[in-house]
Formats: structure tokens, C-alpha cells, sequence
């Protein structure tokens, strides 16, 4: 369990400090890059001017965009938000969309000039809206993000500049079924790299049990469960063909071969993947911090391990989650206001309860997580595993990573599905992503 707690009320900081505000007639250098990039959006919006953004004409109405449509008017999260608005003294008005349109739809508005105050945003979403200008940078905005860990951070870091601040994270693990590992007698303790993960696959597949399953879907789900294997070999996303990156894939494509994964796993979603764990049958499947309050009612004890790196210790993962960003307005003065509502969700005290409230959010501050622990001990292993995941933006990729992903999930699946052998395939995805890339520098 992680020990230190938070003894001290006076240690409950501000994840984001007091704010200096924008002064009047500033024009932060994102309106700038908008009006100068307009004509390059991926959306356009035909016959509109390019113009400051300003969503929010009423001093006491706020706007807010997040990809949260199932939680509805009467849900939890509403009233999370509207507490927000609230404690600024303002009214939120919040509008939800699909994660892809609420993307799509934020390009448009910064076009028409009617961004919202506040938009929540897919981690590897925020470069792209920052690329497009209409997202204020946090120092811009007033905002000190040095409490934020590194490692969540830097999904929403471009050229060196936060456009965000992660509300939380979430990331992926590997767990158990209590049951089938001890009447194989495997002690998930013992499983600390490829090797020993892999002969306890063998141990429990002699005992008539399934192996592991996961997601190899062709999408962006299939990536994200693919790049803790990538990486944990030491592969690097700019090199998707390199020998470790090969290990990786042939170590999914073998599981396969051997009977320890299903064949279904070419078509798994993540949520394919956790119903045919509920059914008993499976020792391990790969899934997220999303899915704890589901593992605690199954019908059989579950526990969680790291996934292992090929070498041993922890694998990095990828991580998930969403940024509260705040898009660029005519009025600078609604900063003030939007910085309000944004520290009532990045206390401290306000991540914990964005935490619990979706029942799957790590804070991504040191003093949000320690509270986290003070209420959910049991959390102790995800709280672990967000620490060392890493964004997929990371390492200067920012929009390089949409095309690079497609090109990797599109490998896993040619592999997997015995098209292409792993060399061949990631040779290919390799070369799809480097003309990718040139295409989209010589502007095509």
C-alpha cells in the first residue's frame, strides 16, 4: 500500500495555484495562430470569418463541451460540474458529444468563433486542438501546472507549452482470476517479465483454462493495449519496424499460436475483452482502471499485477484520460472565471472526487493521489501503474501519433489475423507512417 498520508490539512495545496490574470485587450498567442492557420483546419467552416473565439456572451453563463454523453442531465458528473460552476458563481451549461465529434466539432468553432469556456478533451486530442490555435496555453491562461506529474502532463505539452490539465488518469494492468492461478499453482508474485508471464499461460492452459485475452481490434482501443508489449520490449513509436518492436508482436501472435489467447481477440474491444473474463474462464485478461468496481463484483476473486516488460519490472503504459482546456476568447476577462471552475476540479479534494465519481480516475498530482489512497487504499496498484505510464503524444509526436497508431494497430491486426508475419507487417505499418508524415510536411 502507498503509506505517506495526508496528515496535514495545510498540505491540501491547489493542484493549480492562484492565477495572474490576462489583462484586459490581451490577445494570447493561440488567436493569433488561429487566424493564421484558419484556412487549415480540419474542419472548415465555408464563408465565416476568422475571429477571436468567444462561446460565452452571458457574464453568467458558462459553456462546457466534454465526451461524456452517457452521464446524463441527472447524473453524478453533472452535478460534479455544476458544483464547479457553482463555487464560481456562475451557470454551467454543459453539452456532451462522442469523443471523435466533440474533436470535429471544437475545429468548427474555433472557425465560427464560438468555442466554449471550458472543453474536456482525449488526452491525445489536445495537440491537435493546440496545433489549430484555439486552445490557450496554461501559462497564458495563468496557470501553474508544476504539481501535475510529468508523465500526464506530457500528453497535452506542445513545443514545450501545456495546453491543459489532466483531471485524471487511467491506464491498464493485468489481472486475475484468483481461482484458476492457484488450482494451477501459479503465484501471480512470480510473474515479473515475458517469460514467467508466458509459463503461467502454459500452466494454466494445461489445467483446461483460457490463457489471457485482450484487445487486438483494428482501432485506436487495439494500439492501446498493444503499446505496453511495444514498449515494454524498448520499442519506440517512430521506429515501429525495429527488432523489439518485432519481439512484441510475435509475442501476441504466439500466445495465439499456442492456444493461451483466443482467436477472438482480433476483434476484441476493451469491453469484449472484460465480458469474457466475467465468464470465469480466463486467467488473465489485459484491461483498465475502469473496471474496478466490476472485477470487485464478479463471481470469483480478482486481483491485478503489472504487466510485465520483456526483461522484467513494469512495462510502461499508455495513458488515458481526459484534459480540461481552455479554448481562446474575445473577452479575456471570462478567464477569471474559467480559472475558478478549472481549480474546482484540480484541488486536491476536487480530484479525488472526479476520482470517484467515475470510479476509474487517478489523480494526476502527488497530494491527489495520497487522498485518493486516504479513502481507496485498495487503489494502491493503479496509483502505482499511472505513475510510470506515458502519454502516447509523448516524445514530441503531438498529431504525429494518429497516423503512427493506425499504422501499428493496422500491423497488429495483419498479424494476428496470419496475413503478414510480424517483420513484414511492421515493416509496412513503418513505411505507411513515414509517408504519412512527409505527406502531411509537403502539405499534401
Amino acid at each position: 500500500m502507498f503509506r505517506p498520508p495526508l496528515s496535514d490539512p495545510s498540505a491540501r495545496t491547489r493542484a493549480v495555484p492562484p492565477r495572474s490574470v490576462l489583462p484586459q485587450g490581451t490577445r494570447p498567442r493561440a488567436v493569433r495562430a488561429l487566424c493564421a492557420a484558419g484556412a487549415a483546419l480540419a474542419v472548415a467552416a465555408a464563408g465565416t470569418a476568422c475571429s477571436p473565439s468567444g462561446g460565452g456572451a452571458d457574464d453568467d453563463v458558462y459553456t462546457w463541451w466534454d465526451p461524456y454523453p452517457q452521464h446524463a442531465d441527472d447524473s453524478d458528473w453533472e452535478r460534479r460540474v455544476q458544483e464547479c460552476g457553482t463555487e464560481a458563481g456562475v451557470t454551467i451549461e454543459r453539452t456532451a458529444y462522442d469523443t471523435t465529434a466533440l474533436t470535429n466539432q471544437a475545429l468548427l468553432a474555433a472557425q465560427e468563433g464560438t468555442a466554449p469556456d471550458v472543453i474536456l478533451l482525449d488526452n491525445p486530442a489536445v495537440s491537435t486542438l493546440a496545433d489549430a490555435g484555439m486552445l490557450t496555453t496554461m501559462g497564458e491562461f495563468g496557470l501553474d501546472t508544476s504539481d501535475i506529474d510529468e508523465n500526464l502532463l506530457a500528453a497535452g505539452v506542445v513545443d514545450g507549452e501545456a495546453y491543459g490539465v489532466p483531471i485524471g488518469a487511467n491506464t491498464l494492468s493485468l489481472y486475475y482470476n484468483a481461482d484458476i492461478l492457484d488450482e494451477a499453482g501459479v503465484d501471480p508474485e512470480s510473474i515479473t517479465d515475458w517469460a514467467s508471464l508466458t509459463d503461467a499461460l502454459e500452466q494454466v492452459s494445461d489445467e483446461g483454462h483460457g490463457g489471457i485475452t485482450f484487445a487486438g481490434i483494428g482501432t485506436e482501443e487495439g494500439s492501446f493495449q498493444f503499446l505496453p508489449w511495444f514498449w515494454g520490449a524498448g520499442a519506440d513509436l517512430r521506429d515501429l519496424d525495429s527488432p523489439e518492436a518485432v519481439e512484441a508482436l510475435e509475442l501476441w501472435q504466439g500466445w495465439l499460436d499456442e492456444g493461451y489467447a483466443p482467436e477472438s481477440v482480433i476483434d476484441n474491444s476493451q469491453n469484449t475483452v472484460w465480458e469474457e473474463f466475467l465468464t470465469g474462464e480466463f486467467a488473465f485478461a489485459e484491461n483498465g482502471t475502469w473496471q474496478v468496481d466490476s472485477a470487485e463484483g464478479a463471481d470469483f476473486p480478482v486481483g491485478v499485477v503489472p504487466l510485465p516488460g520483456r526483461d522484467g519490472g513494469a512495462a510502461p503504459t499508455p495513458t488515458g484520460g481526459e484534459f480540461i482546456t481552455a479554448p481562446v476568447q474575445s473577452d479575456p476577462g471570462r478567464y477569471e472565471v474559467t480559472t475558478q471552475i478549472v481549480e474546482c476540479m484540480t484541488t486536491p479534494e476536487g480530484l479525488v472526487e472526479t476520482a470517484t465519481t467515475f470510479a476509474y480516475y487517478i489523480p494526476p498530482t502527488q497530494a491527489g493521489q495520497e487522498a485518493l489512497l486516504e479513502e481507496e487504499p485498495d487503489l494502491e496498484p493503479w496509483v502505482e501503474a499511472v505513475r510510470n505510464a506515458r502519454g502516447r503524444t509523448g516524445d514530441g509526436l503531438g498529431t504525429g501519433y494518429p497516423p503512427i497508431s493506425e499504422a501499428l494497430w493496422g500491423a497488429v491486426q495483419e498479424t494476428l489475423s496470419g496475413t503478414a508475419g510480424a517483420e513484414e507487417a511492421l515493416r509496412d505499418a513503418q513505411s505507411e507512417a513515414q509517408s504519412e508524415a512527409s505527406s502531411e510536411t509537403d502539405g499534401g
